[in-house]
């Protein structure tokens, strides 16, 4: 069995409207826990990998119910720091016809934000590790996350563990203080083996247009990330068409610098909860590639994982194995 993944990143508590309710007429909210990495590592323990998280949370009940989520989903948290601070928190607002949904951030000065890289042990974390795993999330936070990201990315190069990176530009987060994407997101994935991201990251990232269909403008942005980035090994999107808020169009694409696959576009219907899909998309291009698989393994676990978080509340996919290997890209009848 290969070594566990080391997630690092904020978990956070999410609060989610009722369906067919704005928060201005909510007269309750469902809790549940959430953050990019932390749903990445639940659903590659789900896999059937191992996954170590790297965060810290208030030590008060907020911090501890956090933590015991994670241990409760299979995730190693003994490397959790707890201290002063608040949890970082967000608000959803689910969506529904032609009204998308929508979320506000409530993690400004949290205990993960306002951390310092030293509080954390990333040697000891990263100690048999296969992967590891963070997202332009966390950089994204202000000062202090550019330099939480450039500790974790520079502990796992000391350490001989490879990088995966998720964009996830996030416009409200990085539009909330003087920042520098651009620049801050070539640098990081510069020790990138694994990029998660599209040609839209790319024209944020190069200033470049990419011009043509879909699938030559993909091509493109793909070639611009492998001729600027020389670690960068394995590049992993997705393209969505939404059609009303409960009906999208899906399709995914895994590029090797030697092999790519790209997917024929499903119909995903009568979605539950998209926040959290990309997430189960991540978790599941890194289980091919743990598993040592090609382009396509990697596509097709990526797409299935994806698909059927559709299917879940809450930002976490907890599904079998086998459900995902069984995924036919129609729902099928009540197994018995």
């Amino acid at each position: 069995m290969t070594g566990p993944v080391v997630c690092f990143g904020e978990v956070m508590l999410r609060f989610a409207t009722p369906a067919g309710r704005v928060i201005a007429d909510a007269q309750s909210l469902d809790l549940t826990i959430g953050g990019a990495e932390a749903n990445v590592g639940v659903a590659l323990v789900a896999m059937g990998h191992g996954a170590r998280f790297v965060s810290k949370v208030p030590a008060n009940a907020l911090g501890d119910k956090a933590r015991a989520a994670l241990a409760g989903a299979g995730v190693d948290v003994a490397h959790f720091v707890r201290g002063e601070g608040r949890m970082g928190l967000y608000f959803l607002e689910v969506g529904g016809s032609l009204r998308p949904s929508a979320i506000t951030y409530d993690r400004a000065g949290s205990a993960f934000a306002t951390a310092a890289p030293e509080e954390f042990d990333f040697a000891a974390a990263l100690q048999g590790a296969s992967l590891f795993h963070i997202s332009g999330i966390t950089a994204a936070l202000g000062p202090g996350g550019v330099d939480l990201a450039r500790a974790g990315i520079r502990a796992a190069r000391a350490a001989g563990v490879p990088v995966s990176f998720d964009c996830n530009f996030r416009e409200k987060l990085w539009g909330a203080w003087d920042s520098n994407p651009r620049e801050i997101l070539l640098e990081l994935l510069a020790d990138a083996t694994i990029m998660f991201g599209n040609h839209r990251d790319m024209t944020l990232l190069l200033q470049k247009p990419f011009s043509g269909d879909g699938a030559e403008r993909r091509r493109e942005a793909v070639e611009a990330a492998f001729a600027t980035f020389p670690n960068l090994q394995v590049m992993a999107s997705t393209a969505r068409h939404p059609i009303t808020q409960t009906h999208h169009r899906l399709s995914a694409r895994v590029d090797l610098r030697e092999d790519r696959h790209q997917t024929a576009e499903i119909e995903i219907t009568d979605i539950i909860d998209r926040v959290g899909s990309g997430d189960a998309f991540a978790a599941g291009v890194l289980t091919g590639w743990l598993e040592g698989g090609d382009a396509q393994k990697m596509a097709r676990l990526g797409l299935a994982m994806n698909a059927l978080k559709h299917s879940l509340h809450g930002d976490w996919l907890r599904l079998s194995r086998e459900e995902v290997d069984g995924f036919t890209g129609s729902s099928g009848d009540v197994r018995r």
